[in-house]
């Protein structure tokens, strides 16, 4: 399972540092090409993730959060291409696993 805390972090970083750091290593900012959003890649639990701005112009819930002015990270896991898990104001939420 992915460690919440360390979401929460890189998300954090992401919106306010040309890099992230995770485990140590450091990984690049950079920004899309189409709507220049903030994305990071980076390696955690022995895969690759990416962490990825939400797009405020989208009509999700999330980015409604994000037009409202909340910090939205979206988390993809990059070999199945699947959202894992969120970030909304520094507290992260894994996709499919109950709170505790």
């Amino acid at each position: 399972m992915l460690d919440k805390t360390i979401l929460a972090s890189v998300a954090d970083q992401l919106m306010s540092r040309a890099s992230i750091t995770v485990n140590g290593k450091e990984w690049p900012v950079r920004r899309t090409s189409s709507n220049r959003l903030r994305t990071a890649s980076f390696d955690l639990a022995g895969r690759t993730y990416q962490a990825i701005e939400q797009n405020p112009d989208k009509p999700s819930r999330w980015g409604k959060l994000a037009r409202d002015g909340h910090q939205v990270v979206q988390f993809k896991d990059v070999e199945t291409n699947r959202f894992v898990a969120v970030a909304v104001d520094g507290k992260a939420r894994v996709y499919g696993h109950k709170e505790s």
